[in-house]
């Protein structure tokens, strides 16, 4: 009879020598199956190497195939694990593979097997990434109405100006319509500059001009917005009650007397 509770020790947890085994051997794994995918997709090679890394890319993906059922059969609650982030990714690891037999190109999508890495951090226990990470997060979060504000003033304004260079330099111009004078709009502002469509007027690339020096100062606004939120969370810091000494934020008891603490944030 299979031992399910051992096999989900073996896959789900690292924290035993045969589940980091286990992990270790899987992100070896992924790296060969990426490194394949990536020479795959090459020019001109020789017939039996082009055999070889179909072979290999099918071994792969039947691999990852069995791992992700058998993931869904041992774990006690498989809805949760199927729609959980690790779920999600190992899926997609697998999908390319099987619409590659129906579409062709798509076996190169196996390249986002790379999500699967992520496990590293997992693996080597680094919690100082994770909470690193999770602090910039809950930076973003808190900044996501700014710049969703800032952003909206951003779409306003390539509207307004991809209209106005509709009118200046209409159709003759390569601004066929409004659509497209908004898309060069966009392009410009964000400092990308295609190339494909260029005023020709001398009022044109007046106002081309004031939406470059526009985009030079729209790139740092976002960037200022996180940064800010990122240096107030820095800032916070919890009281504690017994010796007022200042904590993480996400610190459940004191470093110096080590009582728990309320959750008193410094402002």
């Amino acid at each position: 009879m299979i031992d399910k509770d051992r096999i989900y020790k073996i896959i789900f947890e690292s924290n035993t020598a045969k589940g980091k085994q286990f992990d270790v051997a899987l992100l070896w794994v992924i790296l060969v199956s990426i490194v394949v995918a990536a020479i795959d997709s090459m020019p001109a090679l020789p017939y039996w190497i082009d055999i070889t890394l179909d072979i290999t890319e099918w071994l792969l993906t039947l691999g990852f195939t069995a791992e992700y059922l058998t993931r869904i059969y041992v774990s006690p609650m498989p809805r949760k694990y199927i729609f959980s982030f690790w779920g999600i990714v190992d899926l997609i690891a697998i999908l390319p593979g099987y619409f590659s037999l129906f579409f062709f190109g798509y076996q190169y999508l196996l390249v986002v097997r790379v999500l699967r890495l992520l496990r590293v951090f997992r693996i080597l226990k680094l919690v100082r990434f994770n909470t690193e990470a999770m602090w910039l997060i809950k930076s973003l979060k808190a900044s996501i109405y700014k710049i969703s504000i800032f952003l909206s003033a951003v779409l306003v304004t390539v509207i307004i100006l991809g209209t106005v260079m509709y009118v200046i330099e209409g159709d003759n111009n390569g601004f066929s319509s409004i659509p497209q004078s908004i898309y060069w709009a966009i392009i410009t502002i964000t400092t990308v500059g295609y190339g494909d469509i260029v005023p020709h007027t001398m009022l044109g690339k007046f106002v081309s001009s004031i939406i470059m020096l526009i985009g030079y100062a729209i790139i740092a606004i976002p960037t200022g917005i996180v940064t800010v939120e990122m240096s107030r969370r820095h800032e916070r810091k919890q009281i504690c009650s017994s010796c007022n000494e200042k904590n993480d934020e996400n610190a459940n008891y004191c470093s110096q007397c080590g009582c728990m603490l309320e959750r008193k944030l410094q402002k």
